[in-house]
């Protein structure tokens, strides 16, 4: 494992004598918030290749749509400036990034990948969303390239392709598992009906079933109001001896069905409720009836620092999304830096012992998916409480 960043301002003149073990210390700075959703991915053509940053002699390809409109673009801006961050940080590594735009467009992706390939890029960073993933795997294969891309969707992940992203189920398995741990067996569900609410349905039954529990009732919800009633005294009205009950949702619905399980007789003083990253909301935080609340989620004492870094450099604060894109960049620039020429090879970026980045402790499964090392927060009116801190490593292999 890496030590952590403390390290990182004496960390080059001890590089030459650190291994792969050693190298999960240097990614530090640390960090916060859970499993966020792909952005909507926008359609259009890519604007002209944006230009490189860094003069160094290893090419590493970095995709993102930074011609998208709305909230993709600027998403974009903000991780393209942690990227050139985090090269500065390095204090200037052997890199140079090839900023390549793909719009949010599978033609964008798949003209961005073959410039990037084409101009010499040995890894690739990005991209954003799970559509533009495939075309630019298809063609870093085809090169014998890896990539390291920021899609939430678990489907776009394979051997070669590994997602940096905040996957919903690492929060789910997380928060269900202590929850156990805190003698809690008979669990109830409220999912949102969307895409979403499907994966974590789908990791929460998982995740009950492996932790010896039982789901004693699951309803599905629509986003309006009125709909939703529903579903939701269903839950309460089975979940009246349940031990927890978790909602995979954010600030937007969360207040809601909270407010109708309390209205048809849920005690939330008695019946634990869960919930995931999205939880990381200052309009949760104020809500009194989820003060108490437990969710999963990076510690966040890295991202806030980051942030102010981030802000004193640019003047904005950053998208959540742009801890990804600076932790990538910071991990092959540590890469680079300690494995020589196998730097990208399957078995060091899948090694087991991982990596520690701004959003804390990390690592790549064989298949693509990756692992997190997230504490369990509890909800008050100041923002969340560490309850449960993260773990300080990695136990067993990454399978």
């Amino acid at each position: 494992m890496f030590a952590g960043l403390q390290a990182w301002r004496s960390w080059p003149a001890r590089a030459a004598s650190t291994g792969l073990a050693a190298l999960a210390t240097i990614l530090l700075l640390a960090g916060c918030s859970g499993s966020l959703p792909d952005l909507a991915a926008p359609s259009g053509a890519p604007s002209q290749p944006a230009a490189h940053i860094g003069e160094g002699a290893v090419k590493v390809a970095l995709i993102v749509p930074l011609a998208a409109s709305g909230n993709a673009g600027v998403a974009a801006q903000s991780m393209r400036n942690a990227a050139e961050m985090a090269l500065a940080e390095f204090n200037n590594p052997d890199l140079q990034l090839l900023v390549k735009d793909d719009a949010g467009s599978v033609p964008g992706a798949q003209q961005a990948a073959q410039q990037a390939l084409d101009e010499g890029a040995e890894i690739v960073l990005g991209p954003l969303f799970a559509l533009t993933v495939a075309p630019v795997a298809r063609a870093a294969r085809a090169r014998g390239v890896p990539v390291i891309a920021f899609s939430t969707d678990t489907n776009a992940a394979a051997r070669g392709v590994y997602l940096l992203s905040f996957l919903p189920e690492s929060d789910v398995e997380r928060i269900v598992s202590y929850a156990a741990s805190q003698g809690r067996r008979s669990f109830a569900a409220l999912v949102p009906d969307n895409a979403y609410g499907s994966v974590t349905e789908a990791a929460f039954k998982q995740a009950v079933g492996r932790s010896g529990g039982r789901v004693i009732a699951l309803e599905r919800y629509p986003l309006d109001r009125a709909q939703m009633q529903a579903p939701v005294r269903n839950v309460a009205q089975a979940a009246s001896h349940a031990d927890a009950i978790f909602i995979p949702d954010g600030a937007d619905a969360l207040p809601s069905v909270v407010q109708t399980l309390t209205a048809n007789g849920i005690d939330t003083k008695r019946v634990q409720l869960l919930g995931t990253g999205l939880w990381e909301d200052a309009q949760i935080f104020s809500n009194p009836l989820l003060d108490g609340a437990w969710y999963a989620g990076p510690d966040s004492t890295g991202f806030r620092n980051f942030s102010v870094r981030y802000r004193g450099r640019y003047g904005r604060d950053p998208v959540r999304t742009a801890s990804l894109a600076y932790d990538a960049v910071a991990l092959v620039a540590a890469l680079v830096k300690t494995q020589g020429s196998q730097r990208f090879a399957d078995n060091v970026l899948t090694n087991s012992s991982g990596f520690t980045g701004i959003d804390g402790l990390f690592r790549f499964r064989p298949d693509g998916t990756n692992q997190r090392g997230l504490a369990v927060l509890r909800v008050s009116p100041t923002g969340g409480q560490v309850i449960s801190p993260p773990p300080k490593g990695f136990g067993g292999s990454a399978t």
